[in-house]
């Protein structure tokens, strides 16, 4: 099935810019992956913006900058390959835009527990950024704590799917939400749920004993 809740034009637009942080360009090419209507949206962005460029105002600028735009002339920003169905073995076979991230798999990271149906790992990157970058794991039939937000979170659904307020989310999905929401994802009965998240500040527990999970997610 096609993903059903997708990244906004924003979401692309600064990503073909090379505008989007680091941790935000990994989501966000690995959802283009796994969504087919993301990827027409994002190749009609492409050529708005080109046909903008036909017709804007030429404005001078010094040398250095002139060469080095045309040096990256010949380096467009890549389209992620569809990614088939994941087999059986999933989640050690990840998108190819994640598995520079993720070089020994899924297993090898350093899982941290949160409560008894989650658990999250850290994810490094090269750039500083506000923006970290995690995979999260809810067993089959778990939940995440009730938690909120102190900022930005976007998820992405790798494996399996998860129901809260705001719907179903499934592979391919990706789910926004800011310090207005408050949730609680349970996943499936079926199996395991994998995600993508990605956050640029730390969300907040809001659960009378999951409260105490906070400073886990502090970093």
């Amino acid at each position: 099935m096609k993903p059903t809740h997708h990244l906004s034009d924003e979401w692309l637009i600064d990503y073909a810019a090379g505008a989007a942080p680091e941790p935000v360009s990994v989501l966000v090419a690995t959802h283009l992956a796994l969504c087919p209507d993301c990827r027409a949206s994002y190749r009609r962005l492409e050529a708005i913006g080109g046909a903008l460029l036909e017709v804007a105002s030429p404005v001078a600028v010094g040398a250095a900058a002139r060469e080095s735009v045309l040096a990256r002339l010949d380096d467009p920003v890549p389209i992620p390959a569809a990614m088939p169905t994941p087999p059986a073995n999933f989640p050690s076979q990840l998108p190819r835009p994640l598995r520079d991230y993720v070089p020994n798999g899924l297993a090898a990271l350093s899982w941290q527990r949160l409560g008894r149906g989650a658990a999250i790992a850290w994810l490094r990157c090269a750039s500083t950024t506000p923006y970290k970058m995690l995979m999260l794991r809810i067993a089959a039939g778990g939940s995440v704590p009730r938690h909120t937000h102190r900022g930005n979170e976007l998820v992405l659904v790798l494996q399996g799917a998860y129901v809260d307020h705001l719907g179903r989310f499934g592979p391919g999905d990706v789910a926004i939400a800011d310090d207005s929401i408050d949730h609680r994802p349970i996943a499936d009965k079926g199996e395991d749920c994998f995600c993508l998240a990605v956050v640029d500040a730390p969300i907040r527990f809001t659960g009378v004993f999951s409260r105490l999970l906070n400073p886990l997610l502090r970093r």
